[in-house]
């Protein structure tokens, strides 16, 4: 425990020291962390034990997405989002469904061994989008305002859509209690409605506390930084407990908070962002050394040609469809379309389908954390080039 303590928090020390200038390179904070945590875990040096429970693991994504989706959408612009409202509407009510059916149907042809509720419940795991490998790209100025917001919005309310598809398919094909398919469309009506409610009401309160002990001194610049923190799991944790989706109750408090304090947001939620990234950090060093690193054996050319099709035309041409009514170019459409990163989400997702004990739950497994590898590189390779490039081009057609 104590090698694998020391071992983490000098590289938390090394990176936190060069991280400036990491994020100039197209070498992303995720692809360090992944590769850090494969080359010193089992199957590389041997270093790291990091003998985490997958109940463990999915602890730790949950808790990281959640602040994920607080802060990011805490910073969010509500001014340029009440204009762009369209562009995520479009890529949750028609993109997101388009991409389960697409995924389904590529899956049908290439997983000949798998039944066909395996094969749906397998799209839908991979359907919702990372906020967390987002944040390269909806945290950049350089991308329009209402493009970031879109993908913000996009990616902090689609995996909460997808909790109660996914429990559908696992009723059907579990016949399992706790998956029984009544309760689960009763569910979808609930983990949204109590989610709103929990993160909405708890961040009123929580905001309007805040304010007030701050106006009488009672806050010190010690604990300044930790009541957002802790707001956000609140908001999260109350959900998830009174049977609500925690990620929507992050993602809605995280904009009423922004909202709330405005001017004040970006002092308060420095912390919350830096708590956000360390956990970041550590939820893909334990992926890469436990699960990633293990798993790369079990990779055939069916897995590696899903994932890269997930990642692709799985995502993109749902994305590129839902769009044609609005008027934005090819380019960015296409834009929108390649940057739908897989991660957290689909870890929380696979770590409960591997507990329903299917009888292929090892392969949707194995090409869950597949196209989570290949997301984490390829999305992270091409995300400052492509902002770049995209920005650059975008504001000179704007001038």
């Amino acid at each position: 425990m104590y090698t694998d303590l020391t071992i983490i928090a000098l590289f938390i020390f090394v990176y936190s020291a060069v991280a400036g200038r990491v994020e100039r390179t197209p070498i992303t904070g995720p692809i360090v962390f992944l590769a850090f945590g494969i080359a010193l875990g089992p199957v590389g040096l041997g270093w790291l034990s990091l003998d985490v429970e997958l109940e463990g693991l999915r602890t730790l994504a949950e808790l990281t997405l959640a602040l994920v989706l607080f802060t990011d959408a805490a910073n969010a612009d509500l001014s340029v989002l009440g204009k762009s409202w369209r562009i995520p509407e479009r890529l949750l009510v028609i993109g997101l469904p388009l991409t389960i059916l697409l995924g389904f149907g590529v899956g049908v042809v290439l997983f000949q061994d798998l039944g066909l509720l395996e094969i749906a419940i397998l799209a839908t795991m991979l359907a919702p989008t990372d906020a967390a490998l987002g944040k390269a790209v909806v945290s950049n100025k350089a991308v329009p305002g209402k493009l970031r917001e879109g993908l913000s919005v996009e990616s902090g309310l689609n995996d909460g859509i997808c909790v109660p598809i996914l429990l559908a398919l696992l009723a059907l094909a579990t016949g399992a209690e706790q998956y029984r398919l009544g309760f689960s469309l009763k569910f979808f009506a609930e983990a949204i409605g109590i989610g709103l409610v929990a993160g909405m009401t708890l961040t009123l309160a929580g905001s309007w506390l805040l304010r007030l002990c701050e106006g009488r001194g009672w806050v010190t610049e010690t604990w300044r930084q930790l009541p957002v923190v802790a707001l956000a799991f609140s908001c999260f944790g109350v959900a998830q407990m009174l049977g609500g989706s925690g990620f929507i109750a992050a993602f809605s408090g995280g904009l009423l908070f922004g909202a709330l304090t405005k001017q004040e947001k970006h002092r308060l939620l420095l912390a919350t962002e830096g708590t956000g990234d360390t956990l970041a950090l550590f939820t893909w060093v334990v992926f890469g050394a436990g699960v990633a690193g293990q798993a790369i054996g079990y990779f055939s050319w069916t897995v590696l040609l899903y994932a890269l099709l997930s990642l692709t035309l799985v995502r993109m041409l749902p994305v590129y469809l839902s769009l044609q009514a609005l008027p934005l170019g090819t380019e960015t459409k296409l834009f929108i379309g390649w940057f739908g990163p897989r991660g957290l989400a689909s870890i929380v997702f696979a770590i409960l389908v591997l507990d329903a004990h299917l009888p292929g739950g090892g392969t949707l497994a194995v090409t869950v954390v597949c196209t989570i590898v290949l997301s984490i590189l390829l999305h992270g390779l091409t995300a400052n080039p492509l902002v770049s490039r995209f920005g650059t081009k975008w504001h000179r057609q704007k001038g």
